[in-house]
């Protein structure tokens, strides 16, 4: 899974010969955050969630509300990739949690995991910490791009 903030014809380009790597062109992409095969993207609804509850309910939809499925020659079902544009409104929303906000955020985002799958080992909490920062980082760049594009495999 991961979140690219550029222009979605260069993404889909680069989606399509796998070269994953060029996403870190600054030149070409305003922002990349790889979030790793150990999550699904319910794990963003959560987040969405707990973003809405830190911040007093004044914050993003749930992403899978905020997502459109592009249709190109990378997301075929061989391959197994979901493309989807991510609306500009969800983004802003993020990009717009203060950072004193943040700790109450990742506080309700790990009861809303454990809710769903049970406790979680300490061990995991501080990463979860750290991916509600790079997620609200990756936000405040792509705020400005043209697209912000999430992809993610079925497999």
């Amino acid at each position: 899974m991961e979140l690219v903030a550029g222009d979605v014809r260069d993404v889909l380009v680069i989606i399509g010969t796998g070269d994953h790597g060029a996403f870190a062109d600054r030149d070409r992409f305003h922002a990349h955050l790889s979030l790793g095969g150990g999550m699904d993207p319910t794990w963003l609804d959560m987040f969405s969630e707990a973003a809405r509850g830190a911040a007093d309910g004044d914050g993003p939809m749930d992403l899978l509300d905020a997502r459109t499925e592009l249709d190109g020659p990378a997301a075929d079902d061989d391959a197994g990739l979901i493309i989807e544009r991510v609306d500009p409104g969800w983004i802003t929303a993020v990009a717009r949690i203060p950072d004193s906000a943040v700790d109450a955020l990742t506080g309700r985002w790990i009861d809303r995991i454990e809710e769903e799958l049970g406790a979680l080992p300490s061990e995991e909490k501080p990463w979860i910490r750290e991916l509600a920062e790079r997620i609200v980082r990756f936000c405040r760049t792509a705020d400005r791009a043209p697209d912000v594009i999430f992809v993610w495999s079925l497999r």
